[in-house]
């Protein structure tokens, strides 16, 4: 039988000496493999676990949930979050309300790229958003979850050395592979329909786009936020305020670019 991965979150109510110790016993009498373990909050602690069978998770479950320091916060097949959190030793914040919005701010970029970059790895068509005020790292993040994911980047518009605005692609950097970025504004108010023709056919190719302002892209284009996968919110601390008349007021001073 193939080895499973699970993810098993136990938060500590008391945090006495060789209770990490209790439970990695306890692990390798039920012959469970300890893959990674970290602490994922101040008295929360995540472990990636191998398996051979379901039963053994059902009798580690039972026992523990008969310790008296520790209650079992999540038990389950990981998610990307569960990994990145003990990969990282924290969790990726999440609106309550909007399950596809993931809030980070600027000394998380780290763990930014990482989640990104796992996100680019996946076939098929994403659309990401990124929201976040100037310079707070949303290209580099980008550009750097490319590398990570062994992807290469095409810029359809952007700000960040001059105003770029893309009206025709080559053949070769109309590939499935490749993640494709978009200034929400800079296409949205600026552009041609030429750029925008080139923008509809990689919407329809089968790949990763993400788009940096994405409520100001769908206010003037006839996407919606509900055709988005992930919203990204990126902020220098957990206060800032996304401004957007600030953002559009430091595009204006850019000229157009058009590469033909």
């Amino acid at each position: 039988m193939d080895k499973k991965e699970w993810y098993l979150e136990y938060e500590i109510h008391k945090n006495r000496p060789g209770l990490l110790g209790d439970v990695a016993s306890l692990l390798g009498m039920l012959g469970i493999n300890i893959i990674t373990i970290n602490g994922v909050d101040d008295m929360r602690r995540g472990l990636l676990l191998l398996v051979d069978d379901v039963e053994q998770i059902e009798r580690l479950e039972s026992i523990l949930n008969t310790m008296d320091n520790i209650t079992v916060t999540k038990m389950r097949e990981p998610k990307l979050r569960d990994r990145l959190a003990v990969r990282h030793g924290r969790y990726i914040q999440r609106d309550a309300d909007d399950k596809k919005t993931f809030r980070f701010i600027r000394d998380e970029l780290g763990l930014l790229v990482d989640f990104l970059a796992e996100i680019f790895k996946q076939d098929g068509h994403k659309l990401v958003g990124i929201r976040g005020m100037p310079r707070v790292g949303k290209t580099e993040s980008i550009v750097a979850s490319s590398v990570c994911a062994n992807k290469r980047w095409v810029f359809l518009s952007s700000t960040m050395l001059k105003q770029t605005v893309r009206t025709q692609i080559a053949d070769d950097e109309l590939n499935s592979d490749h993640i494709f970025l978009i200034d929400g504004i800079v296409s949205a108010r600026r552009a041609s329909e030429k750029h925008w023709q080139v923008l509809r056919d990689i919407m329809r190719l089968p790949a990763t786009k993400v788009v940096e302002h994405p409520d100001i892209f769908v206010q003037e284009t006839e996407y919606t936020m509900n055709d988005f996968d992930y919203i990204i919110e990126l902020r220098d601390d957990p206060e800032q305020e996304i401004t957007y008349q600030v953002i559009e007021n430091q595009n204006s001073g850019f000229s157009s670019l058009d590469f033909n």
